[in-house]
């Protein structure tokens, strides 16, 4: 949840600082540690723990906003799906090595559609943790916060 939230994904590269492309951070950055996690020799509750504290959030958020009580499972459900529907489409585009299916999931998901030409760079972000997670030494570098690369740009920060 702290790499996501890192200003300089907004202010360096473009993605909307709105609930909307906060949830797509979120939702990115778990799909990679879940696949660092995938990899590793690690209890399968861990990834389950992640899920959960993801869906948690999303429930605590929504009520932070305002979302009525009765609302409020509802839309988590739809975020849990969303978060699947990501999880296929970024975990496809990896394996493919495909530089433009990648970029074009983000353009999807993280852009709402719109083409942006940041979205290269967040692919490239998103290949460079991806060859991190995918070590035999991912738990080490998730729990270590050394997973994900700084967020560069002209307001960029480190990780």
């Amino acid at each position: 949840m702290t790499q996501a939230r890192k200003e300089g994904f907004y202010a360096d590269l473009g993605v909307p600082d709105t609930p909307v492309g906060r949830f797509e951070m979120v939702a990115l950055h778990l799909f990679l540690a879940l696949e660092g996690l995938r990899g590793a020799a690690v209890p399968e509750a861990l990834s389950r723990m992640l899920v959960e504290a993801f869906v948690i959030d999303m429930d605590d958020s929504l009520r932070e906003l305002g979302t009525g009580d009765l609302s409020v499972p509802k839309k988590v459900k739809r975020a849990a799906a969303a978060f699947y529907e990501r999880n296929l489409a970024y975990r496809a585009a990896i394996e493919a090595a495909d530089k433009d299916l990648l970029t074009g999931a983000l353009t999807e998901y993280v852009y709402a559609g719109v083409a942006a030409a940041e979205a290269g760079d967040l692919a490239q972000y998103v290949r460079n943790a991806a060859a991190v997670l995918s070590r035999p030494d991912a738990v080490d570098a998730l729990a270590a916060g050394q997973a994900f690369e700084a967020v560069n740009g002209a307001g960029g920060e480190g990780a």
